[in-house]
This record gives structure tokens, C-alpha cells and sequence, in this order.
């Protein structure tokens, strides 16, 4: 085993020092950390010393006015402007006097439905489409981008139905184009959609862990409190510093509430993570939120990475029936020394273990912790997702067990970003649901950001609060509020997605007018807002508490994106 391995159960990490561990009088072993006095942790609100930043008016909540009607028009393909393409009528099941197809695969073909909308309100859209293999199809409102989807291989006419769509009364223009293959397009549908009315904001923010301590509970019941009312504000910082926090802040005069980071298993050096793990401590101590990522590199001897492609370790060889997560390192050691749990299996609890030392050792400082494992446990593209989901299941179960019970982690807020129905894991072992958005094409705000808010509330149920745990551009606040779509919080990726090479902000993703309107809406709570409505006094002038900026330089791109 490598170096990280042989000392990774001894460590957990404290402020200034790595710490060994210990065992109690029921010989049961324990991420210990330097001993602190105080259980509670101390806020402070000492001001750092920032450069006066323009500061900007509250922007109000505001949308057109939502007028719910019955409605249901069908738009025959045939009979709509077509730009390229050609009508047919050689298959069978059309409706009406034919379909168009002859679109090509270069995506300069199209079809334009002129519409008559009723009223103001969103609606369901549907495409009856045949094709023999998957095609990548865009549809723009005007001139604007409205989404992009996929259409079935079954070579049937088939619908496909972009849910939730708001469309304003009057003549609108739809224009379908398929992207990178040909179709043959029936007629499009379009009928009032009823899904989004669905959506509940009452759940009751009761934690998982029924030992769950005193901050966790209290922070839950906040988010709980204030889910749908308002969607709190987050970004990603990167190295233990925070660049990006600060470049918000000069850009809008506002500050995100939540702290995003990622804790890593060191390699060698434990500086780094050190580092983080203050980071982290420091900006709850200030009167924030911190939310902790583990985007873990694979407990592989000869190639460890993060993505699939970067490892030669096999999540399914470490799977086992036996109830390994509340066994002491040395009942470990002897499972695996006998061969009865694969090395596989032993580098991975050798790894949980020096991740629960990290989180002990904020819980020690009374910080409570969002904390999200296993990113996009759906996908393939990550090494806990690329054996299929009964092992990326049993290996969530395995940290959760091992926190809660064995090292008895009482200040995590567990988030599953498993991202679909099918890599669901057991409801008793998440607090809330959440997903990572990035659309190609798409800036200042997705267009389909709706969509997978009633998804996963269709398939996690009411009594879980659903969030964006990583995006590539800011949220519109009248857009979500419009849509019924309210985000409990949002973190923005770091790197390009805020700031450029320069340290400067970077427009690509989100402008810096669209980044300044929904951190000031009335929609966004922001750093000085939740500290005052936690009763933590704001210093001179609403300056927050964060570390001294650094802007020497902009943070390194990491390959996750």
C-alpha cells in the first residue's frame, strides 16, 4: 500500500497538526483530533479588511403574470414552414396528410411551427418523432435557445414532451432542428402542463441521523424553513482560499452563504488538507455555511484518479456481503489479511476512515457540514459509478454506516447527488436530494433547470429538500420563482465558470450584470442576510467576515469539467 494508506486511519485532521488515533474503553477505534474546550462553536464577526465595492438596489421577484388555462393545439409538421426539409408520406401511423424528414445530419435543415399561445402559463411540449437511432434535437423560442433532447432508436412514431415550457400569449415561433442525424417529424402538441402546480416545499427537515447533533439540527431547520422562500446563495473555492468568494463580492457587493470544497485523501502531505479543512472551519465561524465534496481518487496501488478512465480500480471487486462498518481497524486488518475482504475492499475503508478523521475534526470545532459524497453517482464517468449502481449503493451505505455509527459523525447533513431514480440509495440515509447541472450552449440560467427540479422531487417525494450542487451559471431568480422551481441553494463550479486567467470575472457562463441582478434579487439570500436572520450581528457596513482576499493569482483549473 501506498504511503496514504498505511497512515490514513491514524490521522484526522486538526488545525495545525495531524492527530493519531485512539482507542475507548470499549476498544473501539476513534478519529481523534487535538481536544478543544468548547463543544459549541464561537461565531466571531470580525471584519476583514476589503477595498469599498459598488453596491447595488434590490431587485424584486418579478414575472409576467400567470393565467392557468385548458388548452390543447396540435401543429402538423407538414403544414409548417420547413427550411430544408421534406414532406413524405411513405411511412405508416402519420397523422394527417404526412411527416417531414430529409432533415440530413449536418443540422442546417428545419421546421418552424408558428403558435398561437392562450396565455400566459407554462406548457407541456410534444413531438411525435420517428427515428433509427438517436438524435440530438434543438428547439429555439425566437431567437433564443429554449432546450435541447433526445429522441428514441425504436423506429416508431413515438412522443417526446419537453415539460413545463413558459410560453407568453400571442404568436410565438418553435423551430425544430435536429443536430447530428435525420428524423421524420409527425406534428408537435401543445397542452397546459400541470406538473410544475405539483411541486411541494413543506418538508419537515428532519435529519436522518436521529443522534444528528444540536448545529446540524438547528442548520437543517433553517434550510427547511426557508426552502421556497428563498434559494440561497453558494459558489466553490478552490486551494484552501478564497479567491472566488471574494470576486463575487467585488462584483455584486454581496457575498455567497455557502462555502463549496472538496476534501481529498492526501497523498503524501497533509498541508493541503489541512488547509481545506481550516478553510472550511473558518468560514462557519464567520457566519457561513460550509458544504464539504469528496471527489475521490481510487484506492489503487499502480493508478489512482478520479475519473474511469484515470483508474485501474474496480468498485465491484471490493463489494461484500460482510458487515464490515462498525469493525475496528484491527478486526479489518485481519479480514483482509486472511482474505476474506479484498484488497479492493480494505483500501476503500482505509480511505473512509481518514475522511471521517478530516470531518471529525470540524465537528470537534462545533462546525455543522453539507456534506455530499459520491458526486453524480448515476453516471459511469467516476469510478463509484462505473460498475452500475448496486455498488455505488453499497459503497453509500458502507460510508454512511461508518460515520454515523462507528466514528458517530453527528454534524453531517448528508446530500445523495446520485442524479436519477435508478442509482437511488435508501431514503433513511440522505437529508437532501441534489443535482449538477451544466448545459451546453446555455448562459445565464439554463432553460431546462425546471425540469429536473420536478423530476427529482417526483422520485425522492416531498420530504426531501432539493438543491443544485454544482452549476456552470447562477440561477435567475424570477425565472426559478416564475417556473415554481425555488432551489433550496446553488454552488457554481469555480475555474472558468467565475473567474479568467487574470483572476478577473470571466462572462463566458453567466454575464456579470445577469451574476449582480440575482445576487441582489429579493429572491437570493445572501451572506449578510442569513447572518442576520440567524442573529449574528453584521460588522461596520455589512462587511462579512472571509478571509483576507487573495487575487495574486486565479485558481488552477481542475480536469472535472
Amino acid at each position: 500500500m501506498d504511503i496514504r494508506k498505511i497512515i490514513a486511519l491514524a490521522c484526522a485532521v486538526g488545525a495545525a497538526a495531524s492527530a493519531f488515533t485512539a482507542c475507548d474503553k470499549n476498544n473501539k477505534m476513534t478519529a481523534s483530533v487535538p481536544i478543544v474546550e468548547e463543544t459549541t462553536a464561537k461565531k466571531t464577526t470580525e471584519p476583514t479588511t476589503t477595498l469599498p465595492v459598488e453596491t447595488f438596489p434590490d431587485y424584486p421577484v418579478t414575472y409576467p403574470e400567470i393565467e392557468k388555462k385548458a388548452s390543447g393545439n396540435l401543429y402538423e409538421a407538414e403544414k409548417a414552414e420547413l427550411k430544408g426539409a421534406k414532406v413524405a408520406s411513405d411511412l405508416p401511423e402519420f397523422s394527417g396528410d404526412g411527416y417531414v424528414t430529409a432533415f440530413g445530419k449536418e443540422g442546417k435543415n428545419s421546421v418552424v411551427f408558428e403558435i398561437d399561445v392562450p396565455s400566459n402559463q407554462h406548457y407541456d411540449l410534444s413531438f411525435n418523432i420517428l427515428s433509427g437511432s438517436t438524435v440530438n434535437c434543438q428547439l429555439k423560442l425566437g431567437d433564443e435557445q429554449l432546450t435541447e433532447f433526445r429522441t428514441t432508436d425504436n423506429k416508431k412514431f413515438t412522443y417526446i414532451t419537453i415539460y413545463g415550457v413558459f410560453l407568453t400569449k400571442g404568436k410565438q415561433k418553435l423551430e425544430f432542428t435536429p443536430k447530428d442525424g435525420d428524423i421524420s417529424l409527425d406534428y408537435l402538441k401543445i397542452e397546459n402542463n400541470t406538473s410544475l402546480s405539483d411541486i411541494s416545499y413543506d418538508a419537515k427537515g428532519e435529519l436522518v441521523n436521529k443522534k444528528a447533533g444540536e448545529s446540524a439540527k438547528e442548520l437543517m431547520s433553517f434550510l427547511s424553513d426557508n426552502y421556497g422562500k428563498y434559494m440561497i446563495t453558494g459558489q466553490y473555492a478552490y486551494g484552501g482560499n478564497n479567491s472566488e468568494m471574494d470576486l463575487i463580492y467585488r462584483t455584486t457587493g454581496k457575498y455567497p452563504v455557502i462555502r463549496f470544497s472538496n476534501f481529498e485523501v492526501p497523498d503524501v502531505s497533509y498541508d493541503a488538507s489541512f488547509k481545506e479543512v481550516d478553510a472550511a472551519a473558518d468560514w462557519y465561524l464567520n457566519g457561513g455555511i460550509s458544504c464539504v465534496s469528496w471527489y475521490w481518487k481510487s484506492p489503487s496501488e499502480k493508478k489512482s484518479g478520479i475519473r474511469t478512465e484515470e483508474t485501474d480500480f474496480d468498485i465491484s471487486k471490493a463489494v461484500t456481503d460482510k458487515d464490515i462498518a462498525e469493525l475496528t481497524e484491527e478486526e479489518l486488518r485481519e479480514l483482509y489479511s486472511k482474505g476474506e475482504i479484498s484488497r479492493e475492499c480494505y483500501g476503500l475503508l482505509l480511505d473512509i476512515d481518514n475522511m471521517a478523521g478530516q470531518l471529525t475534526s470540524l465537528r470537534n470545532r462545533g462546525v455543522p457540514v453539507l456534506w455530499r459524497p459520491l458526486p453524480e453517482g448515476c453516471g459511469d464517468w467516476y469510478w463509484w459509478g462505473a460498475k452500475g449502481t448496486d455498488s455505488y449503493k453499497w459503497l453509500w451505505k458502507l460510508i454512511y454506516d461508518r460515520f454515523t455509527k462507528y466514528f458517530e459523525l453527528d454534524n453531517l447533513i448528508w446530500i445523495w447527488n446520485g442524479q436519477s431514480n435508478s442509482a437511488m440509495v435508501d431514503k433513511r440515509t440522505f437529508d437532501i436530494a441534489s443535482v449538477d447541472l451544466y448545459f451546453s450552449g446555455e448562459k445565464d440560467y439554463g432553460s431546462r433547470f425546471y425540469e429536473e427540479f420536478a423530476a427529482v422531487q417526483k422520485f425522492t417525494g416531498t420530504d426531501k429538500l432539493i438543491a443544485i450542487s454544482e452549476c456552470g451559471s447562477v440561477p435567475d431568480m424570477d425565472t426559478a420563482f416564475r417556473d415554481n422551481a425555488v432551489w433550496s441553494f446553488f454552488g457554481v463550479w469555480y475555474g472558468k465558470y467565475v473567474q479568467n486567467e487574470k483572476g478577473e470575472y470571466n462572462e463566458e457562463f453567466t454575464s456579470k450584470d445577469a451574476l449582480i441582478r440575482a445576487y441582489n434579487s429579493d429572491g437570493a439570500m445572501t451572506l449578510d442576510e442569513y447572518r442576520k436572520m440567524r442573529g449574528i450581528e453584521p460588522s461596520e457596513a455589512d462587511i462579512t467576515t472571509a478571509p483576507e482576499a487573495d487575487t495574486s493569482s486565479a485558481p488552477a483549473e481542475t480536469t472535472k469539467k
